[in-house]
């Protein structure tokens, strides 16, 4: 039976007790976690784990970085203003080691696209999201890369309960997409002016 994550994120949010948690958010770019912080920053306290290391470039490393900060200031302004609702954001960069994305998916340079390789590259970043939500005190983690029409929303829901047994500590399923999700950071990206690659990160899948 297929599972429809995005009404069992929305069962979550229906339960009040969980109002206030902390959700420990893995963030791929400003873009994709555009409309999940709009989101989700009014039911959770959210702090943005920056992880990426399967960048290949590091000017393009550093460059989603600031948008990625820009963003949340530019959130974090509003909020206080009063012109949005929710609880202050924060953000913390993970380490910018490409050779560990290189070690993870040796062998598995000529995948497709979609494939065996980014199922290992979801896993090395949501291994360390858990690690770093366990040392926090987060009360949940979760990734943004289910709002991507290319990404395997089910695989990384596995990816992210598997891990979540692992560590102890709740995994909160997502379909970003759902409802509009990818349309309306499309709309956030313009909005803000966001910088929106076109592809997701490596040199792999650059080239294709």
């Amino acid at each position: 039976m297929n599972r429809n994550y995005a009404k069992e994120l929305d069962k979550i949010l229906e339960n009040q007790e969980n109002k206030g948690k902390k959700l420990f958010l893995h963030s791929c770019c400003a873009p994709c976690s555009s409309y999940v912080l709009e989101y989700l920053c009014s039911f959770f306290r959210i702090t943005v784990f920056y992880y990426n290391p399967n960048i290949t470039e590091q000017e393009e490393y550093i460059k989603r970085a600031a948008e990625q900060k820009k963003l949340i200031a530019e959130f974090n302004r509003q909020m206080e203003s009063g012109e949005r609702k929710g609880y202050p954001i924060a953000v913390v960069e993970g380490d910018y080691d490409k050779a560990l994305f290189f070690e993870k998916v040796k062998g598995l340079e000529h995948c497709r696209e979609g494939g065996e390789r980014c199922f290992l590259c979801y896993e090395m970043r949501l291994l360390e999201t858990a690690r770093r939500a366990k040392e926090e005190g987060s009360d949940y983690f979760t990734t943004t890369l289910t709002i991507s029409p290319l990404k395997n929303a089910v695989k990384l829901n596995e990816i992210g309960e598997r891990i979540a047994e692992e560590f102890k500590i709740p995994f909160l399923p997502s379909d970003f997409k759902k409802k509009n999700g990818y349309k309306r950071s499309i709309e956030l990206s313009k909005e803000y002016d966001l910088y929106r690659q076109d592809y997701c990160g490596c040199v792999f899948s650059r080239r294709q």
